[in-house]
């Protein structure tokens, strides 16, 4: 009985519908895995990171992007048949990458994150962007920018950036020392978000947020004592703006606070004293966005037909 009988993934032998060669081969003797590596917990200064590229939500929106070369696909054996897979598979060809079917217990051992589902990527690392050109926002939107002030966990650092893409934010900066860059489980989380938001790495976060004033960006902290409430901000948030996040356990650094020009906090009707910073940044990356498209409309002036938020898998 063939494995596609049994129910198990193939890639198929045909010439995709574009023309272009489907080049899967099985794994020989001795290749060198995509990359083996301790727990996910890379930081600077190597860059922002992004060339293993795990699960399917991820790799599918690594291929549908377009914006970087990927080297090599690798995609487990006795995979159940499903639409991303097929898509995958499409793009895979048509983009003429290298793709590779091996046995699942191989990919498990070569994957760094907790679940790749069975598909995984490497391609070129992310592109730093720069600090001066974000400040001057995207087309027709001025700048809403993510600054994270050593945020270390990949799955915070994954939900921000899924949740900074669906808001709308142009872009995002790290520290180049002590917090995690993009490593293959904040890819995964991020859902494909990595491949559309720009992402600065900065010597150090009050030096960056110095030169965001300089530049007319109104940098605003978030932090859980300030006084003032997100839910206050009037024009300030039509404005180019910095929101700035602090790491988990400690919060907004001292210097950086200094740096901002307004200090925020989300009202709490609760017991707990704080949000974790992947929620705080949700709630406050969505707020500052409501007050833009009650100005202007939705980013690019489209509405969209189904909601930003829903529940959905978050990969």
């Amino acid at each position: 009985m063939s494995p596609a009988s049994r129910g198990g993934y193939r890639p198929p032998r045909r010439t995709p519908r574009d023309g272009s060669p489907w080049r899967a081969s099985r794994s020989r003797p001795g290749e060198k895995p995509p990359g083996r590596g301790p727990p996910d917990r890379r930081t600077g200064p190597a860059g922002v990171g992004g060339e293993q590229v795990e699960g399917r939500r991820a790799v599918l929106e690594l291929l549908r992007a377009g914006t970087r070369p990927v080297h090599e696909l690798w995609v487990a054996e006795g995979l159940d048949p499903s639409p991303q897979l097929d898509e995958i598979e499409r793009l895979a060809a048509r983009r003429k990458v290298r793709t590779v079917v091996v046995p699942r217990r191989r990919l498990e051992a070569a994957a760094r994150s907790e679940s790749p589902q069975g598909v995984l990527a490497r391609a070129r690392a992310l592109d730093e962007a720069d600090l001066d050109t974000m400040a001057e926002g995207a087309p027709g939107r001025p700048a809403l920018l993510l600054v994270l002030d050593g945020v270390a966990d990949p799955h915070n650092l994954g939900s921000l950036l899924r949740t900074a893409e669906c808001a709308g934010v142009t872009g995002l900066v790290l520290p180049r020392h002590r917090a995690v860059h993009v490593t293959p489980t904040v890819a995964k989380v991020a859902a494909g978000a990595i491949e559309h938001v720009p992402i600065a790495v900065v010597p150090g976060i009050p030096g960056a947020l110095a030169r965001l004033s300089q530049l007319g960006v109104t940098v605003i902290g978030l932090d859980a004592e300030a006084s003032m409430s997100l839910y206050e901000l009037g024009a300030q948030a039509d404005d180019p703006v910095a929101l700035v996040l602090g790491s988990e356990g400690r919060g907004l650094a001292r210097l950086s606070r200094k740096r901002c020009r307004l200090v925020v906090s989300i009202p709490r009707g609760g017991r707990l004293e704080s949000l974790n910073v992947a929620s705080a940044g949700a709630v406050a990356c969505f707020e500052l966005a409501r007050h833009r498209h009650q100005r202007s409309g939705p980013p690019g002036g489209r509405a969209r037909a189904e909601p930003v938020v829903g529940v959905e898998p978050t990969t």
